[in-house]
């Protein structure tokens, strides 16, 4: 499955437990909405990624990719209960970084 290279370098930084990696690929203004919690900016999306990766050891493992409906459908691995969960992400990408990114 080909991603773009923005969201090949998100899985990579996740996996990594990369939160300083994983921040990068957003704009500065980005916001991200994940269980019903919104992160605003590129230093509010590292924290709250650094704190998710101590607690739960998350990796990613994509299944599916929509360009056209900018979606990414995953398995989420890791060491909360109910793993591993299909999740799927949807993404706005603008100049090579994302924008926003929310879960459902």
């Amino acid at each position: 499955m080909e991603l773009p290279q923005v969201l090949t370098a998100l899985i990579q930084a996740q996996d990594d437990f990369d939160s300083h990696a994983y921040a990068n690929c957003f704009s500065e203004t980005a916001i991200v909405e994940d269980e019903k919690k919104t992160y605003k900016g590129r230093a509010e999306i590292q924290q709250w990624i650094q704190k998710a990766n101590e607690d739960y050891q998350t990796k990613i493992k994509p299944l599916e990719y929509s360009e056209s409906e900018q979606m990414l459908s995953a398995e989420i691995s890791g060491t909360f209960e109910g793993s591993p969960l299909e999740i799927k992400f949807y993404y706005k990408i603008d100049n090579g970084l994302i924008q926003s990114m929310k879960t459902d």
